[in-house]
């Protein structure tokens, strides 16, 4: 029986993909595999037996990954599983941000008890004018999974769209309109672009990346949209640009307590992914990631190990080895099978940074004694018989 724990509340969708050999009511602490959506991880201990964690959503700033690598407990994310819903919510925040319709029923409530409000209006309503977005010139920073359905989203909507992204992947620009103008300086964004959408991972490389410096490159009246992560956009930074009118609003899915009273803010209580599909995809994709890899030793989306795939084990056993990243592990690994008298049947293994993974078939099973002989080799983390 596997034991798996969900810190927070996963859509039954999801769960309901487990088999009866995984036991989901288990505590953290006896926990092989744990599911997660916003539970904090960081102080949290990790039990020995913990194998993997899998976060129902893209961001994985609540798990401390690097404590997860050391102790072999892979990390998975769901990238894209809640990318529409996201994309929707950006949509939604250049129209918000364009035409005043919250300030317009703000109004009609306020009015709400004025018999003659149908006379009113007419004469009240040009307050709450705007703009249309066709025609505006859109820049999209990051263009993964959700930067390219916001692009191809507003060259529907008759946009003129810029998407920047250095990392580009090939699938990504095979998925992109050819009507994406493809940027490669982000100043030309800044500078260009009359809304502005940010969908990158926040690391220390792109804490702050809209500063200053980029707000005074913009024309006066540009809209900032930020549904990926609070720390990309300085704070103070643009509370100066609202005020001047470089930022005529700032979108942002983030409330605390500077921009929850941030006059030309319009602050989202973080609903990006708050749909019931982008929580039912969430939960599929994540329990789907578990499984690979606790039944087929498979590593698919993770965030703290390489990926590795070699599909379902046909061979008489299967180990799977988490590692460090040094020389002469790999021959140390082979010997104690070679001295066993096992053969391997196929083997794959993958780095990432400071830590590797091996996926090694072989043609008879592994006793307690190989398996314990594997563990004691320096710089090896974590032995697992799969089969």
């Amino acid at each position: 029986m596997i034991n798996v724990n969900c810190l927070n509340n996963i859509a039954a969708v999801g769960l309901n993909l487990f088999s009866d050999d995984y036991n989901t009511e288990s505590s953290f602490e006896d926990a092989q595999a744990v599911l997660v959506r916003s539970a904090k991880m960081h102080d949290m201990d990790l039990n020995d037996s913990l194998l993997a964690i899998a976060r129902a959503g893209a961001g994985v700033n609540n798990i401390p990954l690097d404590k997860c690598a050391e102790a072999g407990v892979v990390v998975f994310n769901t990238p894209g599983a809640n990318a529409n819903a996201v994309k929707e919510q950006v949509i939604a925040a250049m129209l918000l941000a364009s035409r005043d319709f919250i300030g317009g029923n703000k109004w009609v409530a306020d009015n709400k008890d004025d018999a003659d409000i149908a006379k009113a209006t007419e004469k009240a309503k040009k307050a709450f004018a705007g703009q249309e977005i066709m025609g505006k010139k859109l820049g999209v920073i990051g263009l993964g999974a959700i930067g390219q359905l916001v692009a191809n989203a507003a060259i529907a909507l008759g946009m003129e769209v810029y998407g920047y992204d250095p990392y580009l992947s090939v699938n990504a620009a095979w998925n992109l309109s050819r009507k994406v103008k493809h940027i490669t300086n982000v100043e030309d964004i800044y500078k260009e672009c009359n809304y502005i959408t940010v969908h990158v991972p926040a690391l220390d490389s792109t804490k702050g990346m809209i500063n200053k410096a980029a707000f005074d490159m913009m024309q006066d009246g540009t809209v900032i949209i930020n549904c990926a992560r609070d720390i990309l956009v300085d704070e103070s930074a643009i509370g100066e640009a609202l005020k001047s009118g470089r930022v005529k609003t700032y979108v942002t899915d983030f409330p605390n307590t500077t921009t929850a009273a941030m006059e030309g803010a319009l602050v989202l209580p973080h609903l990006g992914a708050s749909t019931v599909e982008a929580e039912d995809n969430c939960a599929v994709m994540a329990v789907k990631e578990l499984r690979n890899y606790i039944e087929n030793g498979n590593i698919v989306n993770s965030v703290n190990y390489p990926a590795c795939d070699m599909g379902v084990c046909n061979a008489a056993a299967r180990v799977a080895i988490c590692h460090k990243n040094i020389p002469d592990v790999i021959s140390k690994i082979t010997t104690v099978f070679g001295g066993a008298g096992i053969n391997i049947e196929e083997m794959a293994n993958k780095s990432r940074g400071d830590y590797a993974y091996s996926l090694i078939d072989l043609g008879k099973a592994v006793d307690e004694n190989v398996e314990g002989k594997l563990a004691m080799i320096d710089g090896v983390i974590k032995v697992r018989v799969v089969k």
